[in-house]
């Protein structure tokens, strides 16, 4: 069994999966895929990716309520799967031709309104044009990353291409407070932006979407090149 992210959290890299699943298919392996930057971020066929579990979340990238994700197995997989819950759906009196569906879908205290929201959220996205205001964002990635990574004082984790980037990437960042430097950035400068470690490695990462524009990135850069000059929590 192989798991693994499309796009990873920490470090915002796009992995091959689509390569990946047709090696583990040869071999005879399960492929499990956490989508959840993908949806309304890249292209996504699970058709084309042919994983065997693929889960991905809309309230991300297409900008719908926390809680609206969604959960893709195939078919000869799904008797595999027990409900975390079990409710109205387990058993079922009146069971439907799916015992996945009413397994994972009939939960008597599960609130839907989240879910409900995806037509109208995606109706927003094409009425606003929104591959276009993707792309710019992609571009601002490709475009400032190396400034950021120069200002720092590190280097870029990757080739700085769409092949690895789409609307965010992390930046390799010198700091013992990764706490206090992401509260610092709030409290002082109002900037909302994840600082993560990964074993000895620290990343801030940025994140573009339709409402970001190229002041926000002047303003992060303008209060990390203060920070810097002015406290010990960038070294």
């Amino acid at each position: 069994m192989i798991f693994l992210n499309q796009i990873s959290s920490a470090t915002a890299l796009i992995f091959p999966v689509k390569e990946i699943c047709d090696k583990a298919k040869a071999l005879g392996l399960i492929t499990i895929v956490d989508g959840a930057h993908v949806p309304g971020h890249i292209d996504l066929d699970l058709t084309d990716l042919n994983p065997d579990f693929y889960t991905g979340t809309a309230h991300k990238w297409i900008l719908t309520p926390k809680g609206s994700s969604f959960l893709y197995v195939k078919k000869e997989f799904q008797p595999m799967l027990d409900p975390l819950v079990v409710s109205w759906g387990y058993e079922s009196d009146n069971p439907s031709e799916s015992q996945f569906l009413d397994y994972h879908e009939q939960q008597g205290t599960r609130d839907i309104s989240a879910y409900l929201t995806v037509p109208a959220a995606l109706q927003f996205l094409q009425d606003n044009d929104w591959k276009s205001q993707t792309q710019r964002c992609k571009k601002m990635i490709l475009d400032h990353y190396k400034s950021f990574c120069d200002l720092l004082g590190t280097q870029p984790i990757c080739p700085v291409t769409s092949e690895f980037l789409g609307q965010m990437c992390s930046i390799p960042i010198r700091t013992e407070k990764p706490l206090e430097l992401k509260e610092h950035l709030f409290e002082k400068y109002r900037i909302e932006i994840p600082i993560m470690k990964i074993g000895a490695h620290t990343f801030i990462r940025i994140s573009l979407n339709g409402y970001n524009t190229e002041q926000d990135l002047d303003k992060l850069r303008q209060a990390l090149t203060e920070i810097k000059s002015t406290t010990d929590l960038i070294q």
